[in-house]
This record gives structure tokens, C-alpha cells and sequence, in this order.
């Protein structure tokens, strides 16, 4: 994710800059080094613990937002809660915070029921740290006030803040206002807060959203830093698939009130396991073709298939896995021949849509292509063996901003 606007289909995981050591330890060591272990041995005092979420539903009215989500995390891993707008993402993590109650299902963390039939733990009680998409830290209150809120009057209020400052790289900022800092600083007032009761586990709810891109760049990869150094349980719930992939361990993808998908960032993304989650998390071409055991037979060559498929199917093809080059003889059983019809520069990547037959396809290379619009060009595909799915499953594929399907393509930029 550069500053400037970003592609959607690079690679999983993306490299994000480090700021200075937020999770790390007081000399700037490394997570494996000292710093990390005494992080890890504040994670044992936390007492972080699994989540355990079973048959919950949902409705609000006649409107029915959850049906029957199954989602477990152990203990400390971070789990990415990815979907669209309004897929009920946010709605389950309120059911698990204690902030809206279910209509059906149980929710635990470690051996303690939380909500189930005849239970609702208040949300005070259930020592779950809550982040976010506002700050809402408290104008008033000192910096070290605001960590302190949650502590009531217990006995290790100052060493706890001081703990939990420091985690966050602010030692020594206990009275500073929060109109003094900077909006990365206040995010970082924020974590401690939700850290200093010793929560069992932790809810980000896009808590980089308000911030600006470089800033999320910078916090994301330091509280994921933060998060492994702890051993904390968390899920982060974002609708940005890239978020998703720096943040999570492992990602599931919600839609319409069901988890789609659960894997790792590079499982999620490599063999997605619908067409809407393929074109969900990063942009996709999808071209037909015609499986026949370990290769199906496309527009593009002969491919061969990550699992045996046959009769008619879309196959996925990520923009990335495309190469442009200039026509030749020796490439007609390898690459098929199309069109430039647009071309878009981010930076260190350059995007094309080349246009062949009735299609379009997209495609996306770091090097700058030696092509311009109205060029012939020859497509070929360059990635592992292809994800096909039974043509059937593309009917009713809604379209998100973000997938290119042949039939159907967007209009030129």
C-alpha cells in the first residue's frame, strides 16, 4: 500500500516501514531479543486466552445479519475479520465485546461462557480491550489519566501505566495532554488503554481508518509487532484487504452474514475459495476455459490446475500473473494476442487492459512495459497453477470495485 493509490492484487502480507520499535524493547532490540521477552512474560501476567464464537445469529427487525457464525482463535494469534460494508462483521464483535446480545449461539473465552442461553456477561466484566475507529480519548484527562481509566482503584495504577506506556513507546508522556500529540501518538494512548486492565483478549474495529496513509502504514506494522510481542489474542475487523493481510495471522472473509473463508493471508489469497472472495481480495480476471484432469485449455494456452477440473470453467487469473510482450510466431500455443486499450502507472507498478476478442483483461507488471495504448501485445500467464471454479459459480457475482470480469469489463480509466 503506497501513498499513492494502490493495485489490489499484490502480493499477500505487504512490507510496511517500521517506525521505531512499538512492541519491541527499550533499546530497540528485535522481537526474538530481550525487549520481546519481557513483553512476552507481561503477556503471561495479562492472562490472554482462546475465543470460542458457536452458532451465533443475529437479526435486527426483519433483517437477519449473522446466520449461525462459527469462528474460533486461539490464543495469542491475531485473526483479520475481513468482509464488505454491512456483511456483519461489526455486529459480532459487539455480540463478543457484550455491547448487542445474540439471538442464538455462544460466545467463550477460554473456559469462561460469556453470552449463551440464560447468560449475558456485561461488557465491563468480560475484560475484553476494545479499539476503536474514534480514539475517544478523554480532552481532559492527562495522557496518563486516559491509559489509567480502566484501572479503577487498584492498588499498581502507576506501575501499571507506566507499563503499558512504555509498551507503546510512550514512557514519559504520563502528563502530556492529548491535543499535544500527534494523531499517531493518541492511536498508541488508545492501545494502552485498552491494555492496561490486562484484558483476556483484544477487538481492533478499523482502528487505522481515521488516520492517513502513511501513519496506518506505520501503525500497522508496529501493533502487529506489538501484538506478537505480547502473545496477545486479538481480531482486527477491517473491510481493507491489504490491512488484513499485514495484521492477521490468518484472515477470515465474511459475507452476508457468513464466514466465506479461513486461512493465511497467502492461502486466502492464493486459492481463494469462491470467485467473490478471489475478486474480493485483490482484483481478478476471470476467463473461461475447459477442464480436462490437470490442465484446462483457455483464451490464454494450456494451463496447468492447482486440483483436476473438468468440462467448463472461470478460471482466476490474478493480474500479476500476466506478461506483455510483443507478438511473435513462437508464441501462439503460449500466449494469446490482444490490444492495449488503457494503461495506469502507480508508481513502481503499471496496469493495462488489454482487450482480446470480446474481453478484457487486466494486467500488471513492475517493469515498465515497452507497449503503448492501441499496441499489439501478446498475453501469456506466468503464475502457479490456476484456481478454476464450475462456470455455474459465477452467476449472481456481484461486481465490488475491484474485480475485472470478461464478460462484463469496467469501463477504461
Amino acid at each position: 500500500m503506497p501513498n499513492a493509490p494502490q493495485p489490489r492484487d499484490a502480493a499477500p502480507r505487504p512490507q510496511a516501514p517500521v517506525r521505531r520499535r512499538l512492541g519491541n524493547g527499550r533499546n530497540g532490540q528485535a522481537a526474538g531479543g530481550r525487549g520481546a521477552r519481557a513483553h512476552t512474560g507481561a503477556a503471561d501476567r495479562n492472562g490472554f486466552r482462546d475465543l470460542r464464537i458457536v452458532g451465533v445469529h443475529k437479526s435486527f427487525g426483519e433483517s437477519k445479519v449473522l446466520h449461525g457464525v462459527d469462528l474460533s482463535i486461539e490464543s495469542g494469534r491475531t485473526l483479520s475479520l475481513l468482509g464488505p460494508s454491512g456483511c456483519g462483521k461489526t455486529t459480532l464483535m459487539r455480540i463478543v465485546s457484550g455491547l448487542e446480545a445474540a439471538d442464538r449461539g455462544e460466545v467463550h473465552v477460554g473456559e469462561r461462557l460469556l453470552a449463551g442461553p440464560g447468560v449475558h456477561t456485561a461488557p465491563e466484566s468480560r475484560r475484553i480491550g476494545l479499539l476503536g475507529q474514534e480514539r475517544s480519548l478523554f480532552p481532559h484527562l492527562s495522557v496518563g489519566a486516559n491509559a489509567a481509566y480502566g484501572l479503577g482503584r487498584s492498588s499498581d495504577r502507576a506501575t501499571r501505566v507506566r507499563e503499558v506506556l512504555d509498551m507503546v513507546d510512550l514512557a514519559g508522556f504520563e502528563k502530556r495532554m492529548p491535543d499535544s500529540l500527534s494523531g499517531g501518538q493518541q492511536q498508541r494512548v488508545a492501545i494502552a488503554r485498552a491494555l492496561a486492565p490486562r484484558p483476556r483478549m483484544l477487538l481492533l474495529d478499523e482502528p487505522f481508518q481515521a488516520l492517513d496513509v502513511h501513519l496506518r502504514l506505520e501503525l500497522q506494522a508496529e501493533v502487529r509487532t506489538l501484538l506478537a510481542a505480547l502473545g496477545a489474542t486479538a481480531v482486527i475487523v477491517t473491510h481493507d484487504q491489504d490491512e488484513a493481510f499485514v495484521m492477521g495471522d490468518e484472515v477470515a472473509v465474511m459475507q452476508e452474514g457468513h464466514i466465506r473463508q479461513r486461512g493465511t493471508p497467502s492461502e486466502v489469497y492464493g486459492h481463494p475459495a469462491s470467485p467473490w472472495v478471489a475478486s474480493f481480495v485483490g482484483d481478478a480476471n476471470f476467463i473461461p476455459g475447459l477442464g480436462s484432469g490437470a490442465t484446462v485449455a483457455t483464451p490464454l494456452g494450456s494451463l496447468a490446475t492447482c486440483c483436476p477440473v473438468s468440462g467448463e470453467v472461470a478460471v482466476l487469473v490474478r493480474p500479476s500473473h500476466l506478461r506483455l510482450d510483443a507478438p511473435a510466431e513462437d508464441q501462439r500455443d503460449t500466449a494469446a494476442v490482444g490490444q492495449v486499450e488503457a494503461m495506469r502507472f502507480y508508481g513502481p507498478a503499471t496496469e493495462c487492459r488489454v482487450q482480446i476478442g470480446g474481453d478484457i483483461l487486466l494486467a500488471r507488471s513492475d517493469r515498465m512495459p515497452s507497449v503503448r495504448v492501441g499496441d499489439d501485445v501478446a498475453l501469456s500467464y506466468t503464475g502457479p497453477p490456476a484456481v478454476a471454479y464450475p462456470a455455474s459459480a459465477m452467476a449472481g457475482l456481484r461486481r465490488n470495485g475491484r474485480q475485472r470480469h470478461p464478460e462484463r469489463p469496467n469501463p477504461a480509466p
